[in-house]
């Protein structure tokens, strides 16, 4: 491996702490100190999305002060301090000359997913009552406020369809709905992660069924395995193309990136998984992930950003493809700037909030249980998980104990301790991918202090 190859895995955020570190990077550069993510490349505009991805990632990092700030500001700015029982306008931005206000109080409900999901984990993660509280109010909002009813078709026997009435969530309160009975929804919208975490939460919401329709859903909007942006249907579950078209490209990229994270012994992430067979086929063959790609006909167009290839990571890594992993790896190794310490040069704010989702799944910063509940790194109940089955703590184990007592008393994160070698254990390194690019022997390069643990690769 060249000193260039060594030096660009270096930049990636592929273990705990130097995601950690990344995701440090990140508030320095798009996070103000009142808790308002700014979009520095779209006029410093602030949306609901991404207050909500802040929120989520400031509960991965443990960081209850940050957490606070940002919620605090999401609720003054964009609820007008009363969000649960309002929801959240979805763009904030200069008015006029000097006057910062609320642009749109209409609602993007994948905001208000994440956001009441990560309120309802923080009040179970941290102890904090009132943050479940505010999460379990804000998902009957949404509830109330942006789901509606699909009747869809389900396969009971051989002979028999089914038809079963299905809520689904609307991408908003407001402007979805184009007259009797005909909905567009997005289906970026709905992870599955998280519509399975709000079914645990809250037994008596829409999202259980909500969850169990997914791939179904997915299957019949995405004929060639190439998800939409967005798709239209009616109350009879019947789709046609509606006005903003049958392209996939910068909302449907995260599709693939929440399948990838539904990886697991979750109910329906296989089927998901199978939906999405176009790209999971082009991506086999192809250097990068298209910028767009039309979901009817599956006819690819141009190279999506940086971004796009670490979206599709999770994806690839939880169907095998070593050698797709490998192609999105290099590129990604060589788009980390080091300077920044951010993805790509100039560093945009998409990117950075698809790859931290990426990397922090990958190396385990974070995980979600089977029934949805977030694991973080630094929470006892993915140590446990981690653990099980050993009488002593594995070496992996007890670096992760060690990066998380460091991190809570206040010292620096020590570059030797980041790459030691003696944190690879008995994962499959990434580095295998390099290897067979390469011509190398496994062996030697499993030795290097500059691994990839992503330990999926070893599942048959």
């Amino acid at each position: 491996m060249s000193s260039d190859a060594v030096l660009a895995v270096e930049l990636l955020p592929n273990t705990v702490a130097k995601w950690v570190v990344y995701w440090q990077a990140y508030s320095r550069h798009f996070l103000d100190p009142q808790g308002r993510v700014i979009d520095i490349h779209r006029g410093g505009i602030s949306t609901s999305e991404g207050q909500s991805y802040a929120l989520f990632f400031s509960l991965v990092a443990n960081e209850p002060s940050r957490f606070a700030e940002i919620l605090s500001w999401t609720n003054d700015n964009l609820a007008a301090g009363q969000l649960g029982v309002k929801l959240p306008g979805w763009l904030w931005g200069k008015k006029s000359p000097g006057k910062w206000t609320l642009l749109s109080a209409h609602s993007a409900s994948d905001a208000d997913l994440w956001l009441a999901y990560t309120l309802i984990q923080a009040g179970r993660l941290w102890h904090r009552p009132a943050y479940r509280a505010l999460g379990l109010r804000l998902a009957q909002t949404i509830a109330n406020k942006e789901v509606v009813n699909i009747s869809f078709a389900r396969r009971v026997n051989a002979r028999t369809m089914k038809l079963s009435s299905t809520p689904m969530l609307l991408p908003g309160s407001y402007g979805f709905s184009l007259g009797y009975r005909r909905y567009v929804f997005n289906p970026s919208y709905m992870p599955l992660p998280l519509l399975l975490g709000l079914a645990q939460a809250d037994s008596t919401g829409p999202w259980q069924v909500m969850a169990s329709q997914l791939p179904n859903f997915m299957r019949m909007i995405s004929p060639k395995g190439f998800a939409p942006d967005w798709i239209g249907l009616d109350a009879d579950g019947r789709t046609f193309v509606p006005p903003q078209g049958d392209e996939g490209s910068y909302n449907a990229i995260r599709v693939y990136l929440w399948a990838g994270m539904s990886k697991g012994e979750k109910p329906f992430a296989q089927e998901l998984m199978q939906s999405l067979f176009g790209m999971a086929a082009y991506l086999h063959q192809q250097n990068y992930p298209p910028v767009a790609a039309n979901s009817l006909t599956g006819q690819p167009q141009g190279q999506g950003p940086a971004g796009f290839s670490a979206a599709v990571l999770p994806f690839l890594v939880a169907t095998h493809d070593i050698r797709a992993v490998a192609r999105q790896t290099e590129r990604l190794q060589h788009s980390f700037d080091r300077q920044s310490g951010l993805l790509g040069k100039p560093a945009y704010y998409y990117d950075q909030n698809l790859a931290l989702f990426a990397f922090g799944y990958l190396s385990h910063a974070f995980r979600f249980s089977r029934h949805g509940e977030l694991e973080t790194w630094w929470s006892p109940d993915h140590l446990s998980t981690e653990n099980s089955g050993r009488d002593t703590p594995s070496l992996e184990l007890q670096y992760v104990r060690a990066v998380r007592d460091d991190i809570a008393d206040g010292h620096a994160l020590s570059p030797g301790l980041v790459g030691s070698p003696q944190v690879i254990g008995p994962n499959v390194v990434i580095a295998r991918a390099t290897a067979m690019q390469q011509k190398k022997n496994l062996g030697d390069v499993a030795k290097s202090p500059h691994v990839v643990l992503w330990d999926e690769l070893n599942a048959p």
